[in-house]
């Protein structure tokens, strides 16, 4: 199985100095994702978690919800002309009556490791296939003091980076601010298809009552990546996207960005943010 970093022979120049050295790197592979047997998506991600790849990538998709939905996930043999096991090719096994997508859509087509849910046949489709509507009752309060330490949480959290400088992160945190879980890869939204994956399979979906904190910007793919599985608040170190927004917006998603210490952007669902009073506003 392919190894989550490889090593490189690079030229390095430092103030004029010239000098030749091994360097870590994170590693990129090709995942085929099948469904039943039948070809579904190709994504381009660091190896690892591949089964809670592709099953938090079948909750986006609006196939699976919980864990009763998933039969099996199989590495499938002979994927190479040689027949060899690549371990680049998974084949997820839904229970019997699982409702499944339209194989011919054009959505199903090649994901680099930055676009998430290229291809989608519309937005509407996105926005109608959620099986949950975020529904934290009571409303999950955090505080800007809680966000705050967030990014510093999951930074700490991020192995592979600290030896690559390569990867994204996603993390979920509860309401108290304690780290659940941690995952990194390539494509920012393979990270969030890795923690949403593994809840999966635990039984833990919908995650009504966790903050999920990414360490790069907040793309549509991502709010809505958090919508498919009942997340109520997703903060990012960096800018939401227009649609991001948007989506937010007509969900009920809480939507933090450029979160960089006690710097922060609320553009959405702000009434789960407990701010001091009187709330100070400029």
């Amino acid at each position: 199985m392919g190894r989550v970093t490889e090593r490189r022979k690079v030229l390095r120049i430092r103030d004029g100095a010239v000098s030749t050295r091994p360097d870590t790197l994170v590693a990129e592979e090709p995942l085929e994702i099948r469904l039943n047997g039948k070809p579904l998506a190709i994504t381009m991600r660091t190896p690892g978690d591949d089964f809670a790849l592709a099953a938090g990538f079948l909750v986006s998709e609006g196939v699976l919800a919980t864990a009763a939905d998933l039969r099996n996930i199989v590495y499938c043999a002979g994927a190479t002309a040689d027949g060899s096991n690549t371990y680049n090719v998974v084949d997820v096994h839904t229970a019997s009556g699982v409702a499944l997508p339209d194989f011919t859509l054009e959505r199903n087509v090649y994901t680099t490791s930055s676009c998430g849910l290229c291809g989608k046949a519309s937005l509407d489709a996105v926005r109608t296939t959620a099986r949950w509507t975020i529904a934290d009752t009571p409303p999950l309060r955090v505080t800007p003091e809680l966000l705050a330490v967030l990014p510093d949480r999951l930074r700490a959290a991020q192995r592979v980076f600290d030896r690559t400088g390569g990867l994204h992160a996603a993390a979920l945190f509860d309401e108290d601010g304690e780290l659940l879980d941690t995952r990194e890869d390539v494509g920012r939204h393979n990270a969030v298809d890795k923690l949403v994956g593994r809840a999966l399979q635990s039984g833990a979906l919908p995650l009504s009552r966790t903050i999920l904190m990414v360490s790069g910007r907040a793309s549509f793919e991502l709010a809505q990546k958090a919508v498919m599985a009942g997340i109520p608040v997703l903060a990012a170190v960096s800018a939401p996207s227009s649609l991001a927004v948007d989506l937010a917006a007509e969900t009920g998603l809480t939507l933090v960005g450029f979160l960089r210490g006690a710097s922060m952007n609320v553009y959405a669902g702000e009434h789960r943010i407990a701010l001091p009073e009187p709330a100070a506003r400029g």
